[in-house]
């Protein structure tokens, strides 16, 4: 009974970061299965630790701090136990779903970076938004896919083209704090003080590229998941336009935002969306057995 009470605490204690962070993606996962939502609230509390380590503790030893991280989460793996409750609950979701150092290497490897890499090249920005978001959407993707190999597979790329579209639509949305406060620019070959609309422009029709890619995986989702990621999916594609349609002196003096009645009323159109798609696909498969009951 004990421990069960302390792996539920770890995991509300990871819901909380997660609420206490960012109230749109909290909205997508409670829109999870309970199992999944609870396994996806630990990976953010893991991945949110991890980032503010490196983009906050600026007082402390961050290389030393970041590194002891990185060591206590391989022994919670390891020992199935960790007296940090983050770490605790990472390791519940890890075991279960077969999370590993294929996607943990690659995310604090990007997480090192940050600590003395302030710009990027192409290939050095492509291998940035792979750790740092790429792995995590593949995280959860893991946790969607409960096992299911071919599945995972089948929709690794477009989890891939997911997480890379959010990150570059935050790297947009904090352009400003990323340079003033940590003195980085993700974007290669770019300039802060240079930074055009054309530049915008470029990088907007970029991140389109990976939505629409996206997207194709999203409607391929088990439907306990599919909503919670389509609600965060509109999010960010709504926090693009809002960008798109934003100056550059706008964006380079302070951070772009979505209202939280804009972000209810978001939640609330996704939730419309998949309800028509679910009743359309009824009307289409009536009488018809369907090979893949948990997928559109």
């Amino acid at each position: 009974m004990s421990m069960q009470l302390f792996d539920k605490t770890a995991i509300q204690m990871s819901k909380k970061l997660a609420l206490n962070y960012s109230t749109s993606f909290s909205a997508g996962i409670r829109l999870l299965s309970t199992e999944c939502g609870d396994a996806v609230f630990a990976i953010y509390g893991f991945v949110r630790v991890a980032d503010e380590i490196v983009d906050t503790f600026f007082q402390a030893d961050q290389v030393k701090m970041l590194q002891e991280f990185r060591n206590h989460t391989y022994q919670a793996l390891q020992n199935k136990l960790s007296t940090n409750p983050v770490l605790h609950a990472f390791q519940l979701a890890a075991n279960q779903f077969g999370i590993g150092p294929r996607e943990i290497d690659p995310f604090f490897e990007s997480m090192s970076e940050d600590l003395d890499v302030n710009t990027h090249n192409e290939n050095s920005y492509k291998q940035y938004i792979y750790g740092s978001a790429e792995v995590v959407g593949l995280m959860c993707l893991k946790v969607f896919c409960k096992g299911n190999e071919k599945l995972y597979a089948d929709l690794k790329p477009h989890a891939r083209s997911l997480g890379a579209a959010f990150q570059k639509v935050n790297f947009l949305r904090d352009m400003k704090s990323d340079f003033t406060e940590r003195g980085r620019v993700y974007f290669p070959s770019i300039r802060f003080e240079n930074f055009t609309e054309t530049h915008k422009l470029e990088i907007i029709k970029d991140i389109k590229k990976d939505f629409a890619h996206a997207y194709e995986g999203i409607v391929q989702l088990p439907e306990g998941c599919r909503l919670g990621v389509y609600t965060a999916y509109i999010y960010y594609l709504k926090l693009l336009e809002k960008i798109e349609k934003t100056t550059v002196k706008e964006i380079l003096q302070s951070r772009i935002r979505i209202s939280n009645g804009q972000k209810i009323f978001l939640v609330f159109k996704s939730m419309i969306g998949e309800k028509l798609k679910q009743l359309q696909l009824r009307k289409i498969t009536v009488g018809t057995p369907r090979s893949t009951p948990d997928c559109l």
